[in-house]
Formats: structure tokens, C-alpha cells, sequence
């Protein structure tokens, strides 16, 4: 078999980098369950001329699987082993975009970009194999998307991207954002700014812009689409219709800093009672075969929580041994995991 080695990027974040590799490591490891043509086997970090690398090993990797390899969230560079020598890998990511579209904004709060990416990679191959995947055009829908982390990492791999905040300041910051971003990059694009509304009662205020890597595309009507609507996520189901997305991908609040608060009705929303009444919302709007990808503070909901909570939503929970191994610290008051349930067909 042949063997592979991963440098991995470095990261700005230290506490993110002390556990960066390990996650890498399982990124890899459940894109090998399925979504690879070649078996993945022996995933371990190995110090290869004194610098720590990813290595793996695999009998029959196509030009498909290293395509699917280049979006690794933590890749830096790959190479074939040859005895003591490496040979670098040409990779071929996914990008359409410049990568400030992921990396320019900050704000306090914002989610990690690399964890970003990696669990919308973990997601999107917990459903789907490698050529649905590098093909683009899949649905992704945040719903809880901030100012839209997600939504930025899906556009530069060629999906739709919609998402819901009940926070109007990052609804609308998120808004000028993007298309303030469009503009500076002279990419063709037409946005608009409407009011949702279902039954005759308004819902959310939306900002929708769809686009095109070059003209041609956008003349020839060859879009993609970046959606936010400001609305609360439990009226997500009001929004959109029921089986409208392949991947439904969030990072959930952690209940320090980013607790929701409802306008209509008396409920405490902490953590884990918004997911109680959110998740069977979402749930309905993931069409069968799909995926949900979340992530979420384990200090307070325990990962049986988020499972029951799941399964009780209709959706099959994974648990390979590569994605119970996702948890990992952000700061005293955030122990972060993952967790990936599948919409059965």
C-alpha cells in the first residue's frame, strides 16, 4: 500500500492547534467510510525530519479521492512517501473564491474558520460521496448562521447557501458584508432585501444575492445563491419548505455569550430547551439521504442529550468510532464536540 503525509496548517488559535491534528485525523477518517473510492487505513500523526505530519496509508486513492483530500479543513500539503523521501501531491481544492471571503470578517464570537470547514466537510461526507460532493450545487442551510461563517465556507465550495438569525444587528451586518464583498471582488451579482411572509403575516426580513464565478456564468444563469433571513430559528419551518436541503450545518449557541431570546413567548432558551423545540424544526426541512452536522458546548448538553434529541427527530445518529473523537477545548467556559445524524432515504 502506499503511504501519504499531511502537513497540516498552522493555526493562529492555540487552544484550536493543540488539538487540531487529532481532529484532522477523524476528518480523514470518515471521509475513508464512504465518501473515498480508496480504503484510508492507519491514520496517525508521525514526526517526519523533526516536523509532526498526518500519515495514512492506501491501496488505490483515484484522482478523485486526492481532489476530496485538498479540502482536508487543516490541510497545508500532501505528499507520497517514498522511504525517507516525500513527493509533493499537486492539490485541487475546491475554492472558488478568494479566501478572504472565510477569513476577512471578524467579530467577537466568531466561530473558528477551520472548524467550520471541517465539520461542513464531516457533514457533507457523512451523506454524500466524492462526486456529489466536488460536483457543488448542494443546498446547505445554517440556522442559526451568525454572520455566516458557514454560509461563506459552502459559497467557496460552489453551494447554495441560506441561513436564519434572530439577531438583527448580525443579520445586517452579515448583509452589507456580502455585498460589499461582491463588489470589491467586481464579481456579477444581483441582491435584494425583502419581508418573508406566510399566511399573510410577516416572518423575517431577507437579504438574498445570487452570483457567478465570471459574467458568462451569471449571463448563461449559472448561480449560486447566499440567503439570510432574520427570524427566529424556530420559525425556520415557516421559511422554507419541509425537505429543501441536502446538509443542515450549525454551530449551536454555547450559552455563554450567544443565548437567543424569544419576542412572542416566555421560555428561558438555554441550550439545551432551544434545541429540544429546534431540532425537530430542522429535522423537517432535511430532505432524506441529508445530513445535520452541529456542534455545540458539552458543559451544558451531554452528548446523549444531543443524540436523543436527534433519533427522536427521525434521524439516524452516527457513531463510527472517528466521530466520537471530535471533542476538544475553546476556553474555560466552552468544551466543544460534533455530532452527525442522517435523514434515512
Amino acid at each position: 500500500m502506499q503511504q501519504y503525509a499531511m502537513l497540516i496548517a498552522p493555526s493562529a488559535n492555540r487552544v484550536f492547534a493543540r488539538s487540531a491534528v487529532r481532529m484532522v485525523a477523524n476528518e480523514i477518517a470518515v471521509l475513508g467510510l464512504g465518501a473515498l473510492d480508496g480504503a484510508v487505513e492507519g491514520v496517525e500523526e508521525r514526526v517526519l525530519g523533526g516536523v509532526p505530519y498526518l500519515v495514512f496509508r492506501s491501496g488505490s486513492l483515484s484522482g478523485r479521492d486526492v481532489r476530496l483530500l485538498s479540502n482536508v479543513s487543516g490541510l497545508f500539503a500532501l505528499f507520497e512517501v517514498h522511504g525517507t523521501m516525500l513527493e509533493p501531491i499537486p492539490v485541487q481544492r475546491m475554492d472558488r473564491y478568494d479566501d478572504d471571503l472565510v477569513s476577512i470578517l471578524k467579530y467577537a464570537g466568531k466561530t473558528n474558520e477551520q472548524f467550520t470547514k471541517l465539520l461542513l466537510n464531516v457533514t457533507a461526507a457523512s451523506a454524500f460521496g466524492a462526486e456529489r460532493i466536488l460536483a457543488g450545487g448542494l443546498k446547505v442551510f445554517d440556522p442559526m448562521c451568525g454572520r455566516g461563517t458557514t454560509l461563506n465556507q459552502a459559497a467557496m465550495y460552489g453551494f447554495d447557501a441560506y441561513g436564519v438569525e434572530v439577531d438583527k444587528r448580525d443579520f445586517e451586518a452579515y448583509g452589507a458584508f456580502i455585498q460589499r464583498w461582491l463588489k470589491d471582488k467586481r464579481l456579477k451579482h444581483k441582491a435584494l432585501t425583502s419581508r418573508v411572509k406566510r399566511d399573510g403575516r410577516g416572518v423575517g426580513q431577507q437579504t438574498r444575492v445570487e452570483f457567478a464565478v465570471t459574467k458568462e456564468l451569471h449571463r448563461a444563469g449559472e448561480t449560486q445563491v447566499i440567503e439570510i433571513v432574520n427570524a427566529d430559528t424556530l420559525r425556520s419551518g415557516e421559511v422554507y419548505r419541509r425537505r429543501s436541503f441536502d446538509l443542515i450545518v450549525a454551530d449551536v449557541p454555547y450559552g455563554v455569550q450567544h443565548a437567543a431570546v424569544r419576542e412572542t413567548r416566555e421560555l428561558s432558551r438555554r441550550p439545551t430547551e432551544l434545541l429540544e423545540a429546534a431540532i425537530p424544526v430542522w429535522a423537517e426541512l432535511l430532505r432524506p439521504g441529508g445530513a445535520m452536522g452541529l456542534s455545540w458546548n458539552t458543559y451544558m448538553t451531554e452528548r446523549s442529550e444531543m443524540a436523543e434529541m436527534l433519533e427522536a427527530a427521525g434521524m439516524e445518529v452516527l457513531d463510527a468510532a472517528p466521530y466520537l473523537d471530535f471533542e476538544h477545548r475553546v476556553d474555560h467556559a466552552i468544551n466543544r464536540d460534533l455530532i452527525v445524524a442522517r435523514m434515512p432515504r
